[in-house]
């Protein structure tokens, strides 16, 4: 099985902690150069030197903050004029605060919908071209198996999963002729930041202890236990190698099994 990225530069958004720092470290593991996204550069600067190094592999850091969504287009287009070659774009940002969608603020959705769909939507358009030069492309978004089956107490998340499924499977039907290929990989529970303030607030709304919001989780998890990131990682590393090349416009849970659907 074809697994070797060597060559290959990736774009790995959110990828200084969780599930984007685990394919950026998964990536860089096939062989690709690995360009970290985030918001945070001192972050960027310690994750950068933890990826792994063979001869020629160049690894570097991009500072951009995707809940200020003039500030995308701007950065990645003086990225590429130094750095024109982009073949593997993962789209990952963290999710917006829990809560009753009744509840939300309208100006939640609006600024989920830019950190995620519009952004993801810049730096594709940002990238495609050079893809499309090369014959060889994969975008990767890290979304939720909320998108699939709704999560309660994440209707936002939800709602905006949604869309960028569909924007994902609209992309798969537009690029697959260029061998650019559109994916969605949807984490279930797993050991993140992001779960561990879920969990906060679960406990908080219910006079639960968070250990008991923990057990409550497990319990609809055939495998019995969270997702570790580096499990979510793997996959997505799969699906932008030349092995993948057949698997196109497609969501794959990562969840245990918690996800009811077939």
């Amino acid at each position: 099985m074809n697994l070797d990225l060597t060559g290959k530069t990736a774009l790995v958004c959110g990828s200084t902690q969780g599930i984007g720092k685990a394919a950026a470290v998964e990536l860089a593991l096939l062989g690709a150069n690995i360009t970290l996204i985030a918001r945070n550069e001192e972050k960027l600067k310690e994750v950068v030197k933890e990826l792994h190094r063979k001869k020629n592999q160049k690894h570097r850091y991009l500072v951009i903050d995707f809940s200020k969504t003039a500030q995308v287009k701007p950065k990645i287009d003086r990225y590429l004029a130094k750095y024109p070659e982009v073949h593997i774009l993962i789209n990952n940002t963290g999710g917006p605060a829990g809560g009753a969608i009744i509840e939300a603020d309208v100006a939640q959705f609006t600024q989920t919908f830019n950190e995620h769909l519009v952004s993801a939507q810049l730096l594709a358009q940002a990238v495609v071209p050079s893809m499309k030069e090369a014959g060889f492309g994969r975008i990767v978004n890290i979304t939720s198996v909320g998108m699939k089956q709704p999560i309660v107490g994440l209707g936002v998340s939800n709602t905006i999963r949604g869309a960028m499924g569909n924007w994902a499977k609209s992309m798969a039907n537009e690029l697959g002729k260029y061998g650019i290929t559109t994916n969605n990989v949807l984490p279930g529970y797993t050991t993140t930041a992001r779960l561990e303030k879920v969990n906060e607030t679960r406990a908080k709304s219910t006079n639960k202890s968070i250990e008991a919001v923990e057990k409550d989780l497990i319990k609809d998890i055939p495998i019995g236990r969270f997702t570790a990131p580096e499990e979510t990682g793997a996959v997505i590393a799969f699906l932008c190698s030349p092995a993948a090349g057949s698997v196109n416009g497609v969501s794959i849970p990562v969840d245990g099994g918690r996800t009811s659907g077939v």
